[in-house]
């Protein structure tokens, strides 16, 4: 065996170069929108935001190599442990966390800043994945089963919602997608469904019937998020981020005005992040975007592939579930930039400029890469032989 057959990434390799593409394409993004952030904050040095985003990649490749090399049954037990860690860092940013541009999702442990949300989404899909594989023999019994699995996703969700509610809404579908291919009942789906349905209407209803003056918290954002998006919104300074994005997708045309020439990069408040996705539309053209959105449902079905592939219940429902996460926060990044969603603040996984949040998405695709490359070579015996009673 080559140097390069023991040290070269292993399994699917078509989501190998989907990673790779959009990571580099995310660092030509970055280096193109944050001129004007690097005006501002560093004397126009732009070339200081690319270097970090460059120094965040490399690192989020070496964890994702790191990663994947590793057995994902070892995840199994692995994740119980992450989400008992998970509570206390929610609770704790809800009420210490650093507060950035008017939410509180972060923190900073032992001098590094990262959003808990982030390590929350990871801990929790392993989690349901792990309590489903193991308790497909009793996974009918709503009390003994159900319920248990079900409490530890509404806690999660409920702790990060009251700061990032797209978040839990997004994380909230994943953990379902994952308890209807766990084969938990229909019925149970549905009266959670009804229920959530229900929550939903009367939370929305309550927040446009109540005086803005009486809004706590984010709730004053969500209500104006909606109706900017709604068209009830008729103030300019509301609706300056849908405006400018329609401006760029609009002036990009099909082909685009090529990379590093965008206009909106210099008015479009997180260009860099949030709205990334309309400065690429701008730059790379319907063509540029369209491929983009291609890449992500790519992924996703590469991902369905080794679903389908994967004789183990817990690799199978994992490698869904991240899968499902990270192509899903893609789509609604995108969603919004287009003016399809109101304004939920979730970057673009890879493409987005990021911190630790790059190294945490690093580490999910890592374990999806584990899954696929086990699929494809011959699996030692698994640790847990309970996971091994769903075939998927």
């Amino acid at each position: 065996m080559t140097t390069w057959e023991k040290i070269r990434p292993r399994g699917d390799f078509f989501m190998w170069m989907v990673i790779f593409v959009l990571s580099f394409w995310g660092l030509a993004a970055i280096y193109s929108s944050t001129g004007a952030l690097a005006y501002k904050k560093q004397g126009g040095i732009v070339e200081i935001y690319l270097l970090q985003q460059v120094a965040l990649i490399t690192g989020g490749f070496f964890l994702m190599f790191i990663v994947h090399s590793i057995h994902y049954k070892y995840f199994i037990g692995l994740s119980k442990l992450l989400i008992w860690i998970t509570y206390p860092l929610l609770i704790y940013t809800l009420i210490f966390g650093i507060e950035i541009n008017g939410a509180r999702r972060w923190i900073n442990l032992f001098g590094v800043t990262f959003q808990t949300s982030d390590f929350a989404k990871l801990a929790i899909i392993m989690f349901v994945t792990r309590e489903l594989s193991r308790k497909q023999d009793t996974i009918d019994d709503f009390k003994k089963t159900f319920l248990p699995i079900l409490g530890h996703i509404t806690a999660i969700c409920l702790l990060i919602a009251p700061e990032n509610l797209s978040t839990a809404m997004v994380l909230f579908a994943t953990c379902f997608l994952i308890l209807f291919i766990g084969r938990v009942k229909i019925k149970h789906l549905a009266l959670i469904t009804g229920i959530v349905g229900i929550t939903g209407i009367l939370f929305f209803t309550l927040l446009f019937l109540a005086p803005e003056k009486t809004l706590k918290g984010r709730m004053l954002t969500w209500k104006n998020r909606v109706e900017s998006f709604s068209k009830k919104e008729t103030d300019p300074d509301k609706t300056y981020q849908n405006d400018h994005a329609k401006i760029a997708i609009a002036t990009g045309g099909i082909f685009g005005k090529l990379p590093g020439n965008s206009a909106e990069r210099n008015f479009l408040p997180e260009a860099y992040s949030d709205f990334i996705y309309a400065i690429i539309a701008e730059e790379y053209g319907l063509v540029g975007a369209l491929i983009m959105l291609m890449l992500y449902i790519f992924f996703l079905y590469r991902s369905i592939r080794i679903v389908i592939r994967s004789p183990k219940a817990f690799g199978a429902l994992i490698a869904v579930g991240l899968s499902f996460s990270l192509v899903l926060q893609a789509m609604i990044n995108m969603a919004v930039a287009v003016n399809l969603f109101p304004v939920t603040g979730l970057t673009l996984p890879l493409v987005s400029k990021g911190g630790t949040s790059i190294l945490l998405t690093s580490v999910a695709f890592g374990v999806i890469m584990s899954v696929s490359r086990y699929v494809e070579e011959d699996e030692p015996e698994i640790a847990d032989p309970k996971a091994e009673q769903l075939s998927v």
